[in-house]
């Protein structure tokens, strides 16, 4: 497969069965699991959670991250990094590591002119992050929208569906029209790093890194399976 493959967990407890706090209980359980086994990003994606309710659910999981992660012996740097889905104001006041923004969302430039604005990171201890201490991360469903991501400076873009999306039964989900192969490959000629998302398993993800991407993304591929055996097929030694 090449180089290191990136892998981006995309949170969703309303998949887990249970009342909300089992629910709560259970993702926070996958976060740890996440952690420990050494994926790079966590995508924090409660959509429905108010601003305070997901305040508190980052801070938790933020907890969890730095007491299960491993660290990069070579820089020292946490291997996990959690990020807010559209939510910058909260992640720059839980001390998230980054923020994933959405087509609709405030663009990548807008929310460095925010960073410039917080002396925070000017402080020493703001150089354990990658980067510009804070990471951008930007959904796109075009090669236009990936230019457009490259252009308004953000860090990598997850590229999405490059596959059709499943159901119960294995039926493809009424959802927006898989891109393919192709179109994911013209995709990562950008010069940002792109992430494959959508309907990707197991078995397609060589075929995403084989067409240029930096890595994979998704919410079934991590919470459906155990996640050091997604680790360990998809880095294997």
């Amino acid at each position: 497969m090449g180089a290191r493959c990136l892998l981006y967990y995309i949170t969703d407890r309303t998949q887990f069965r249970g009342d909300e706090p089992t629910r709560r209980r259970e993702l926070l359980l996958k976060i740890a699991e996440a952690a420990k086994a050494g994926v790079d990003y966590i995508q924090l994606r409660e959509k429905d959670l108010s601003a305070r309710e997901l305040e508190t659910l980052a801070r938790e999981a933020l907890k969890i991250i730095r007491d299960e992660s491993p660290l990069r012996t070579e820089n020292r740097r946490r291997r996990t990094y959690l990020f807010l889905n559209s939510r910058t104001d909260i992640a720059l006041a839980t001390g998230a590591d980054g923020v994933h923004l959405r087509s609709g969302d405030i663009a990548p430039t807008e929310v460095r002119q925010i960073l410039a604005l917080d002396k925070r990171w000017e402080r020493p201890e703001a150089r354990l992050l990658p980067a510009d201490h804070f990471l951008i991360a930007a959904s796109c469903h075009t090669v236009a929208e990936v230019l457009r991501a490259e252009s308004e400076q953000a860090h990598f873009a997850v590229f999405a569906p490059v596959f059709g999306k499943k159901i119960s039964g294995g039926v493809s989900a009424p959802a927006t029209k898989p891109a393919g192969i192709a179109v994911l490959r013209e995709a990562c000629q950008a010069r940002i790093p792109i992430l494959a998302l959508g309907g990707v398993t197991l078995k397609n993800a060589a075929s995403c890194l084989d067409a240029g991407a930096a890595g994979v993304a998704g919410i079934r591929l991590f919470q459906e399976y155990k996640i050091e055996e997604v680790v360990r097929t998809l880095r294997p030694l």
